[in-house]
């Protein structure tokens, strides 16, 4: 898998990757975003009513408290259950029953589909396979589905599909749960309603720090930013369909949701990024700024009502940033780690063990 690697040293090449990453992420953010739309600033429990979303924050955060009290300062980048989730409005769904922290009882595959870019920097983060492989002491099985990373929705769907139908037959008759890391969750959502064949085999989606609704950011940024990626030391991507930056527009995103309901079929989950000021990396307050001229509650890449899929299951508000959840960028670069990405640290396995232990439960296997 792609995520088991062996760290290796940073130097000046980690110190060129970062500013190319930040290059992009803010290159779009010199002019004033559109005006806040009708979501921006409605209380939580106001937008959940109004759209028909469930709330089970509740059950998550038993779930997730119930996991970091269990591992303690044995999990990475250990910190309290009430400093790892953001309280926003009333949560909904606890129930008080006990957690099980043993093994798997569901034989279940879970593919992640990453975001924009990550297979140009995949070399430079250097990700060790930490969340794969804490999830497989308990039988869990999640694995990477890698799509091209500057392409269109359009295109990495149909890379999905094919991912899916050639799995080995050893898998062939197990529940899928797919996961999508920012522009991941489009791409999965297009390949579901462009390939009904995979409909079956699919149980459970998940949006995590999803741009399921797009950003403001990609309104004003072109593909020719985002190919700067290209250039990354180490970068092994191409420019692909050169359709990424669009894909991630507002107005197609929504246009998109608007015009191809999603299978019922399947269910869906949504984790929602929302840090606290001062948990946002220094690289990233530009355009976490940039954003709050939108809606203040942002993770730096996307507002967070464009992070829940229609219809969906709404677990957690996360305190961190967009890259904080995912992307590790200071295990293996301290000196980044120190500076351009001073707020990256989060127990992501934590997160990740009480996700799955979560859809164990809710799941209609």
């Amino acid at each position: 898998m792609t995520w088991l690697r062996e760290p290796r040293l940073a130097g000046t090449s980690s110190l060129l990757s970062v500013s190319v990453l930040c290059l992009l992420l803010t290159a779009c953010a010199r002019q004033p975003l559109t005006p806040p739309g009708d979501a921006a600033h409605m209380p939580v429990t106001a937008y959940l009513e109004e759209h028909g979303l469930a709330d089970d924050r509740g059950r998550y955060r038993e779930i997730l408290c119930a996991v970091l009290e269990h591992h303690g300062d044995s999990i990475p980048d250990y910190r309290p259950c009430e400093e790892a989730l953001t309280w926003e409005g009333e949560e909904a769904g606890a129930t008080g029953e006990p957690v099980s922290l043993g093994r798997a009882g569901q034989d279940f595959l879970i593919l992640t589909v990453p975001g924009l870019g990550w297979e140009c920097f995949e070399e430079w983060l250097d990700y060790s396979g930490a969340g794969p492989r804490h999830l497989a002491r308990y039988g869990y099985d999640m694995r990477v589905l890698s799509v091209d990373s500057l392409s269109s929705s359009e295109h990495n769907a149909r890379q999905i599909r094919d991912f899916i139908i050639n799995l080995p037959e050893a898998d062939a008759g197990r529940p899928l749960v797919l996961m999508g890391y920012s522009k991941g969750a489009p791409d999965i959502l297009t390949a579901l309603v462009e390939y009904p064949e995979l409909q079956q085999r699919v149980k459970a989606v998940v949006s995590l720090a999803g741009a399921v609704g797009g950003s403001p950011l990609a309104n004003e940024a072109s593909q020719s930013q985002a190919n700067l990626l290209i250039h990354v030391p180490g970068s092994e991507c191409d420019k692909g369909d050169n359709g990424a930056v669009d894909s991630l527009k507002t107005d197609l995103r929504r246009q998109w949701l608007a015009e191809h309901p999603l299978p019922d079929s399947i269910q869906y989950f949504s984790v929602v990024t929302y840090p606290d000021p001062d948990r946002v990396s220094w690289g990233l307050r530009n355009s976490y700024r940039v954003l709050a001229g939108v809606d203040t509650r942002n993770d730096t890449q996307v507002l967070i009502y464009d992070q829940i899929i229609p219809g969906s299951t709404l677990l957690a508000f996360v305190n961190a940033d967009h890259w904080a959840i995912a992307v590790p960028v200071a295990r293996t670069h301290p000196f980044v780690g120190s500076t351009f990405v001073n707020h990256n640290d989060y127990p992501r396995e934590a997160a990740l063990e009480a996700l799955v232990r979560y859809l164990e439960e809710a799941v209609v296997w």
